[in-house]
């Protein structure tokens, strides 16, 4: 007996194999658009970052343009400065310039008109017996901070918490924090117990968040800074009256007496130190001589804050040069940050 398929069947079972052909050929043609635009979007953001990494290589490197415009512009000073650095010379000038694609900003600062936070501990203690006993250079950084900080105790706790922090014991001050105060945040940590690096670093200390809470904590960052030098060294010439506050705490004044000395200055500046020394507001604040050797009319260590821009990327670097034996040399950079 014959068996005869229809051809009508034959005519079915092709026209599904031709629609799953269909079906399969529309879906290799959807994997292949999904993945050239996923290619095509990938191209888009490597070429975006290579042209990103380019611009920002190139204001870094327009940043370091100014800073050994800065470095000779020192050279220069030194050479000429017959060792009186003060706010009438050239190097006070902020200087911007346009460059191709972009422009470069720096602005050059005098790291001796403010109160180095490393020399907190740089002399003896006076009165030891004392339950205050404290130095010269701590009773300074107290006056320093209650300027700003009307309750004592919180001033205080400030002052020896940087104490703790500097020093290199681990053994806590009459109101500061060691290890064991540190370890018991939330987030916990411990106390450097060495110098600063950074400025940055008082954010960690105890009890500083009364400052960042007071409305000019600016201006006291401002009047704060951090030098590998262990002892304070005031340049009286470059002092404003932005940070007056320096000059008072120093000399156990007034902040009234501090603005006055520095208005009544001369506009280049004291010529030597002996004639800062005889301003009558300076003898009448019968300084020892530990404490004289806190004042000149020169200066050691500089910063620059530099920003270069270039096709729409900005780069931020902060350097710090240490003039020395007629040379000048960098001791850090940082990058990043406010100008």
């Amino acid at each position: 007996m014959n068996w005869t398929v229809p051809s009508t069947l034959f005519q079915h079972t092709k026209a599904r194999q031709k629609g799953v052909a269909l079906i399969v050929v529309m879906l290799i043609v959807a994997l292949i658009s999904v993945l050239a635009v996923e290619m095509s979007g990938r191209l888009q953001v490597n070429i975006a970052r290579t042209s990103n990494v380019k611009a920002n290589n190139q204001a870094f490197w327009y940043a370091m343009g100014a800073e050994q415009y800065a470095m000779s512009a020192l050279q220069t000073l030194q050479s000429t400065s017959d060792d009186n650095i003060n706010l009438s010379q050239p190097w006070t000038q902020d200087f911007a310039f346009p460059v191709e694609g972009g422009s470069i900003e720096a602005k050059l600062t005098d790291l001796q008109a403010c109160l180095n936070v490393n020399a907190i501990n740089s002399e003896p203690i006076v009165n030891s017996s004392a339950s205050s006993a404290s130095s010269l250079s701590q009773q300074a950084f107290l006056r320093f901070i209650e300027n700003y900080i009307e309750d004592s105790y919180e001033a205080e706790t400030i002052r020896d918490s940087l104490i703790d922090w500097v020093d290199e014991d681990d053994i806590p001050s009459s109101l500061g924090a060691e290890d064991s105060d540190y370890e018991s945040l939330p987030m916990p940590y411990l106390a450097a117990n060495t110098t600063m690096s950074s400025l940055s670093e008082v954010r960690l200390v105890n009890g500083i968040e009364a400052i960042f809470q007071s409305q000019e904590s600016n201006k006291i960052l401002e009047a704060l800074c951090v030098l590998p030098e262990l002892n304070i060294k005031v340049n009286v010439n470059t002092i404003t009256q932005d940070n007056a506050v320096v000059l008072s705490a120093l000399l156990g004044q007034t902040l009234d007496v501090g603005q006055d000395i520095i208005s009544s200055r001369p506009e280049d500046g004291f010529a030597e130190i002996e004639d800062f020394l005889k301003v009558p507001e300076v003898e009448a604040s019968q300084l020892t001589a530990d404490q004289l050797v806190w004042f000149e009319v020169t200066t050691e260590y500089f910063k620059l804050n530099t920003r270069a821009k270039f096709n729409g990327t900005q780069f931020r670097m902060s350097t710090i040069f240490k003039l020395e034996d007629e040379t000048v040399s960098v001791i850090s950079r940082e990058f990043g940050g406010a100008f």
